[in-house]
């Protein structure tokens, strides 16, 4: 099966933004052939503070999403977080994303997979891979076209993940289509002084690391300047890396 790309910044920041890894996305599929699916949030409800940034909210983020689309033609996801932002979203995007912690709320896997269309529930950090087999059924029943499972770590004592890479080997007993979230799986929870830290360096092993275990889907949240990104800046991966960790995995 031929791998997939997932890439976008944490969180839509601004219409620039969004241009800068739009326009970045389009040479490297050019250049490697591939076809890299867009990613921004409209909303990251789970945030460490209260103070932290969110988005700009539903209306102004699926419209700036339809904008990336119109301009660069490129395919869509973005997060959900209740039930009722799938109808929504789904005029706009191919891909419905579940967040991790979400995974397993019913009423959402089940409003997703209504639309029609296809599904990325990523693994609960308190999950093994095999328990995916409970949301993935939830969405295939309830007639999502498609639905792919994405490991990301798993919690680790406080403030830190590991990943068991036979998650991936697990999950593709269950789906045909597993990708890594390799920056996610990075992150170091709470450990920024009320934000999220992360050691985006060890973002290119983990890539490869997945492939070995025979993941065929691959997601990075990627920013021009990690260091100035108003969500998950440690462990996002710089933008001008990207096409040199894609060409490696292919």
């Amino acid at each position: 099966m031929k791998p997939i790309f997932i890439a976008g910044p944490c969180v839509i920041e601004s219409a620039e933004l969004l241009d800068t890894v739009a326009a970045k996305l389009c040479e490297i599929n050019a250049s490697l052939g591939t076809n890299i699916i867009f990613k921004a949030s409209f909303d990251k409800a789970n945030r460490t503070s209260l103070s932290s940034y969110r988005g700009v909210g539903i209306e102004r983020g699926l419209q700036m999403l339809a904008d990336v689309r119109s301009k660069y033609g490129l395919r869509l996801l973005t997060d959900i977080h209740e039930a009722w932002q799938a109808a929504p979203a789904s005029e706009v995007v191919d891909v419905l994303q579940i967040p991790a912690f979400l995974c397993r709320q019913t009423d959402l896997l089940v409003a997703a997979a209504k639309t029609g269309r296809t599904i990325n529930i990523k693994k609960g950090q308190f999950l093994s891979g095999a328990d995916m087999r409970y949301p993935y059924e939830k969405a295939i029943e309830s007639g999502a076209s498609e639905a792919w499972l994405t490991e990301r770590g798993n919690s680790f004592g406080y403030n830190n993940l590991v990943v068991d890479f036979r998650n991936i080997p697990d999950m593709l007993n269950i789906a045909p289509r597993v990708i890594m979230d390799c920056t996610h799986s990075v992150q170091r929870p709470g450990a920024a002084d009320g934000k999220t830290g992360g050691n985006r360096e060890f973002v290119p092993a983990m890539a490869l690391a997945a492939k070995a275990f025979g993941a065929n889907g691959y997601f990075f949240e990627v920013h021009p300047e990690p260091d100035a990104a108003l969500s998950d800046g440690p462990n996002m991966l710089q933008l001008d890396d990207l096409e040199s960790v894609i060409k490696v995995l292919i």
